[in-house]
C-alpha cells in the first residue's frame, strides 16, 4: 500500500480538526456578520385599508419601525374576520416577535391572541380594543373624549336643546360604545334628545347615505347629525345634497380625512376630529420594540383598562376637534394635508 501524499495528510489533519470541534448531534452554524437573523419581526394585520387613515398608520409605524432595526410584516384581511385569524395564526407559524392588530371584531379573537401570547408574542391592539384577551398594550386615542367634541360641535352649531341623529360604526368596534358615552353625556348636559340612532356594521357607508334616503321625516326633524367617522358622514352629505339639505343640518364625523377637511372649508360638514396618526403610530411602533426586549415603556400617559377580563397597559392620546376656525393651524400647519389640496373646490377669493 502506498503511503499518503503530503496533500492527503493535510486533507485528514483538516478534517480531524473539523470534527474535534463537533459535539454529537450539533450542527456547524455560519455566522451572519449583518445580525439579520438577529432583527426584531413585526407582524401587522389590518381590518382594511377602505378608511383612509389606515393607510397613514401603516406607513408610518412601517417606517418607525424600519428606523429602530426591524422588520415589519403588513396584511390587509379586507373586513373578514376569519381572514384576520388565518393571517394572526400565519404570523404565530413564522414566529414573530410581535403582533399589532387593528381588529375587525372586538370579541373575536381572545382564542387565536391566546395562541400568540403561549408562544411567547407580544400583542399590542392598535386603536381598537381586543377584548377579554389579555393583549400587553392597548394603544389608541381617547374615544370618550372623540365622541364629547363631537356633541360640543353640534350644540355650539345650533343643536342645543334640540334633537340629533347618531350614525354610528360597527357594532363590533369596541371604540362606538366609547364614543358613544362621550357623545351621550354632553346631549344630556346640553338639552340634546337622540331622535334615533343606528350602527353601520362593517363600517359601511352606504348604510348611513341609505338612513337619510330612507328616513325623510326625521332627517328634517333634526338639527345635528352625528356620523362615526368622516367616510359616514360623506355618504350621509352626499344624500342631504340631494335634498337640498347640506349644510342646513351640522353633521360631525373623526379621522381627518381630505374629503371630510374639503366638506369643512365648502361649509357643508361642521366639525371632524383630527387624531394625529403619525403620532400613534410612531409611539406604537417604539412600543412594540420595547416590549419584546423587555424594555419598559412607563410614561405620564400609560395607564390601565379592563378589557372585559383583564386590566391591561393603556395608551390614550388626547385628539383635536377641527373647525373651519382651527382647520388651518392645526391640519395644514402640521403637513396632514396640503393647503392646495384642501382648498381645492373653493374659490380663491
Amino acid at each position: 500500500m502506498k503511503r499518503p501524499t503530503a496533500l492527503a495528510l493535510a486533507a485528514i489533519v483538516m478534517i480531524s480538526v473539523m470534527l474535534a470541534g463537533c459535539k454529537p448531534g450539533e450542527k456547524t452554524v455560519e455566522k451572519n456578520d449583518g445580525a439579520e437573523d438577529d432583527r426584531i419581526e413585526i407582524a401587522m394585520s389590518f381590518d382594511s385599508f377602505v378608511i383612509e387613515r389606515w393607510q397613514r398608520d401603516r406607513d408610518v409605524f412601517v417606517s418607525t419601525a424600519k428606523e429602530l432595526g426591524a422588520t415589519v410584516n403588513v396584511q390587509n384581511a379586507n373586513g373578514d374576520v376569519e381572514k384576520q385569524k388565518e393571517q394572526i395564526e400565519y404570523f404565530i407559524k413564522k414566529g414573530v416577535d410581535a403582533i399589532v392588530i387593528v381588529c375587525i371584531d372586538s370579541d373575536s379573537l381572545k382564542e387565536t391572541v391566546q395562541k400568540a401570547k403561549d408562544e411567547g408574542i407580544k400583542i399590542i391592539a392598535y386603536d381598537r380594543l381586543v377584548t377579554n384577551a389579555n393583549a400587553d398594550l392597548y394603544i389608541t386615542f381617547d374615544n370618550e373624549m372623540v365622541g364629547t367634541m363631537m356633541a360640543e360641535a353640534l350644540a355650539a352649531n345650533g343643536a342645543e336643546g334640540g334633537n340629533v341623529l347618531m350614525l354610528q360604526g360597527s357594532p363590533h368596534d369596541n371604540n362606538v360604545p366609547a364614543v358613544e358615552k362621550g357623545f351621550k353625556a354632553v346631549c344630556a348636559n346640553k338639552g340634546m334628545s337622540i331622535a334615533d340612532a343606528i350602527f353601520c356594521d362593517g363600517w359601511r357607508a352606504e348604510i348611513a347615505g341609505e338612513y337619510i334616503y330612507e328616513n325623510e321625516d326625521i332627517v328634517k326633524s333634526v338639527d345635528g347629525i352625528m356620523c362615526g367617522n368622516d367616510n359616514l358622514a360623506g355618504q350621509v352629505i352626499r344624500a342631504l345634497s340631494e335634498k337640498r339639505l347640506a349644510g342646513e343640518i351640522p353633521v360631525v364625523g373623526q379621522d381627518a380625512d381630505l374629503e371630510a377637511c374639503q366638506r369643512i372649508v365648502e361649509g357643508t360638514q361642521a366639525m371632524t376630529v383630527y387624531k394625529p396618526v403619525e403620532k400613534l403610530a410612531k409611539r406604537a411602533a417604539e412600543c412594540a420594540i420595547a416590549l419584546v426586549k423587555g424594555e419598559s415603556i412607563f410614561s405620564a400617559d400609560l395607564s390601565t383598562i379592563n378589557d372585559g377580563t383583564y386590566d391591561i397597559r393603556y395608551i390614550g392620546l388626547t385628539p383635536i376637534a377641527v373647525t373651519k376656525e382651527n382647520l388651518d393651524e392645526v391640519i395644514i400647519g402640521s403637513g396632514f394635508h396640503l393647503k392646495e389640496d384642501v382648498y381645492l373646490n373653493v374659490p380663491e377669493d
